[in-house]
């Protein structure tokens, strides 16, 4: 969570270089397979995404000690030895290691309906750049901690473990960009933009392509590598969300699943409706995609509003960040509490955005709360 705090103001500004690059050098404009120019950057996706990652802080910092306690239990328990931390060459081969093993839960994210309805959400963005890139799922948890059970076994101690796990979720940042292209021989063995825009892809060569969270050698070895063509990438799901608001970006595909759960007759009717594939992965349930009939979500925003969301976002970040500083420091009700205040903040804007009449008095409830919550934390 420390580490997580100090990125966020390096998080920030990279952000603002990249949506200022990709104004000052591509007037911020793409080409789409259709041949329309569309933004790099739109401020109700961004808002969004931003969103989203912080929902996700917010969510994960409570289970974090029943994720890591699994994995502690696991070490002390059924660990064949202990590596030494004080070895560089022990720190590079856990890199490897956590990196193969996530290769494989990435791909049972994309591959297992009850997992892939977690994953979905950093996928749920029609746009890339950095923000995506911290459009995390708050779900994810409940079955991403499985796959690294044997590094336990390995004997990877749980402070390496974290440390590992963070090199590859940091590199991971910045891969999640239109603004580099192809960088010859360095595409071949590591997951780069090239690489990962071919991973966020609806196209029908993107499905189930490109896994990897720092080498692509990984791919290549399991068939799953696809190179980036030359034709421009629709970015996005086969099953849109069509929403701004984090907690249906979180949960509008488990809501696919449940309907589908209710609908399926016999015991295996209801364990495919949580195990197969996602409809239209693998080539199945899908027609063919045409992205040239392809339209994305688009908020026409007024002004003030979108003057309003963008002040929010800076504020919802700096609550963030007081967040995790006090989060160990604050009784479980107090921290509960603030995590409430927090997600109706982010709820709050996106009701604005998508012109519904609670958006409005969810952010009239939740300033004239302010004051309360204040003094219930800090005094």
């Amino acid at each position: 969570m420390i580490v997580i705090l100090y990125a966020i103001p390096i998080f920030a500004a990279t952000i603002v270089l990249e949506a200022v690059l990709a104004w000052y050098h591509r007037s911020n404009k793409t080409i789409d397979a259709a041949g329309r120019p569309r933004p790099i950057y739109d401020l109700s996706d961004a808002v969004a995404s931003l969103h989203i990652g912080i929902l996700s802080r917010v969510a994960t910092a409570f289970p974090r000690l029943l994720t890591l306690g699994l994995y502690l239990i696991a070490y002390e328990q059924f660990s064949v030895g202990t590596w030494d931390m004080k070895n560089p060459l022990a720190w590079i081969s856990a890199v490897i290691v956590y990196d193969f093993f996530y290769y494989w839960k990435h791909r049972a994210n994309h591959e297992v309906r009850i997992m892939w309805a977690g994953h979905i959400t950093h996928h749920n963005s029609e746009f890339y750049n950095l923000t995506t890139a911290l459009r995390q799922s708050s779900t994810t948890f409940l079955f991403d901690w499985i796959f690294y059970l044997p590094m336990a076994v390995m004997g990877v101690p749980p402070a390496m473990f974290v440390g590992v796990a963070l090199i590859d979720l940091l590199y991971q940042y910045w891969v999640h960009t239109e603004l580099i292209g192809r960088m010859g021989w360095l595409d071949w063995i590591l997951v780069t933009p090239s690489n990962h825009r071919v991973h966020h892809g609806q196209d029908d060569y993107c499905l189930d392509k490109n896994y990897g969270g720092i080498l692509i050698l990984w791919d290549r070895l399991f068939g799953t590598f696809e190179v980036e063509r030359d034709e421009p990438i629709t970015f996005g799901v086969r099953t849109p969300v069509a929403s701004v608001n984090p907690l249906w970006g979180n949960w509008h595909y488990y809501a696919i699943i449940a309907n589908d759960f209710r609908q399926a007759r016999g015991v295996s009717g209801k364990l495919e409706a949580l195990l197969a594939p996602p409809g239209g992965w693998e080539g199945k349930g899908f027609e063919t995609f045409d992205p040239k009939q392809f339209d994305r979500y688009d908020l026409k925003l007024p002004r003030h509003t979108s003057l309003y969301v963008s002040i929010q976002v800076l504020l919802n970040l700096l609550t963030l960040c007081l967040f995790l500083a006090w989060f160990s420091s604050w009784e479980r009700w107090q921290a509960a509490l603030a995590a409430l205040w927090i997600i109706a903040g982010l709820v709050g804007p996106a009701g604005l955005m998508e012109k519904r009449r609670w958006g409005l008095a969810l952010e009239i409830v939740r300033w004239l709360s302010a004051p309360i919550l204040g003094w219930l934390l800090f005094f």
